[in-house]
């Protein structure tokens, strides 16, 4: 399947699919796509945030008072800050601000960001959906920037009895609702990563554009190949991995995004993948072996870019026999790297979608979150899974404070 932004291709070999099952998918899929086009339309749905009447809950006048701080910092958790790192390492390249993401416990990280910044030309950006969230709270306050009406500060969190949303209320610091019935992992596209992509100075309306696309186009049907050849996969259990090679340094961010909203959405009831970022061809010298001639439990995908600026290789200074270099460019030396792991896929038949973008804009990334998004959502419904929750890691959030207590 191609378009103005993605080049897509699934090779999933029969031997790894089930007809039967295939079949029984189909006769679902038009009851899920009914589904999911009822909440992308209807508010308090997580899909509407994909909807053309979604609404973002707050004023771009309102926020252009913050466009004077030369640097950001964002502080969050999971879905709260890894939307943000990727349309900021992809799109890194038009944004003149130095933007900083603290979305760990780093004590030496946060250490030396204190000694570099000036708070006065900074502004810090806390996002937490439950308010609560202990890694973002504790980062927060190891900056020491919280003063009664500090101007530097927005907090984006749900309107209920928190920690943020309270320490809000009481210093007076500016406050953007976090809406309760959207997700952490699904939050990119609303104020969670809204606020800080205009902030960075980025285009909202094209981030926000043709969200729809795989539902009402020619592309729909490769979602519906898709999601249906999945679902079989993981019915089955006759794969356990997903190995993204990643040939564009710049995606790799939004990688770690779509790995947790496969991971979180779909691990459930012994059920699910496992997501595994693979930089290439750096890997293809360190896990390429395992990955064509150890156990046929992965399925790969595949994400290309052909990059602007290239580098001519010139060889003509060397006496030894490397003329097939000669004037090649880096591109050409990757893409041929590329090629030869899928010839030897094909050959091996190790099922594997290829991505190949075409553009780097904001349209390619709000083209792959949308994508991603109704793809795993659409394969949950498909197994009777619930692609919105994620009750294992809330026993850990429970476990952790009683500890702490």
């Amino acid at each position: 399947m191609i378009n103005k932004y993605i080049s897509t291709e699934n090779k999933i070999f029969k031997e790894y699919l089930n007809k039967r099952i295939i079949k029984n998918f189909d006769q679902k899929y038009s009851t899920v796509i009914k589904n999911v086009n009822r909440d992308l339309n209807q508010s308090k749905k997580t899909l509407n945030v994909l909807g053309k009447n979604f609404k973002l809950n707050f004023k771009f006048e309102d926020l252009k008072k913050f466009k004077k701080f030369k640097s950001i910092v964002i502080l969050g958790m999971g879905g709260s800050i890894l939307g943000s790192e990727a349309i900021y390492y992809f799109l890194k390249d038009r944004i003149k601000k130095r933007v900083y993401f603290i979305d760990n416990i780093d004590s030496e990280k946060i250490l030396k960001l204190k000694k570099k910044l000036n708070y006065k030309k900074t502004l810090f950006i806390i996002i937490s959906k439950s308010g609560n969230t202990i890694e973002t709270f504790s980062n927060f306050l190891s900056f020491n920037v919280i003063k009664k009406n500090t101007k530097n500060i927005i907090i984006i969190s749900e309107k209920k009895n928190s920690l943020l949303f309270a320490l809000s209320k009481k210093m007076n610091l500016f406050y953007i609702e976090h809406k309760d019935y959207i997700g952490g992992r699904f939050s990119v596209l609303s104020e969670v990563g809204m606020v800080p992509a205009y902030l960075m100075g980025l285009k909202i309306p094209n981030l926000r554009q043709n969200l729809k696309r795989y539902l009402e186009r020619k592309e729909k049907l490769f979602l519906k190949d898709s999601t249906t050849k999945l679902a079989n996969l993981l019915y089955e259990k006759k794969i356990n991995n997903l190995v993204f090679i990643n040939y564009l340094p710049k995606l790799e961010k939004f990688l770690y995004w779509c790995q947790q909203l496969i991971a979180e959405s779909l691990g459930k009831k012994g059920k699910g993948f496992l997501p595994v970022i693979s930089n290439s061809p750096k890997d293809h010298h360190s896990l390429l072996q395992l990955y064509l001639d150890g156990p046929k439990d992965k399925l790969f995908y595949i994400f290309y870019h052909e990059e602007k600026p290239d580098l001519k290789i010139n060889t003509k200074k060397f006496v030894t026999n490397i003329n097939y270099l000669h004037n090649k460019s880096l591109n050409k030396v990757k893409k041929a790297q590329k090629n030869a792991l899928i010839q030897s896929l094909k050959k091996n038949r190790i099922p594997f979608r290829e991505f190949e973008l075409k553009k780097i804009t904001e349209e390619t990334l709000a083209e792959l979150f949308s994508y991603f998004i109704l793809e795993t959502v659409i394969i949950g419904n498909l197994l009777n899974l619930n692609p919105y929750n994620q009750p294992a890691v809330e026993q850990v959030k429970i476990n952790t404070k009683k500890l702490l207590d």
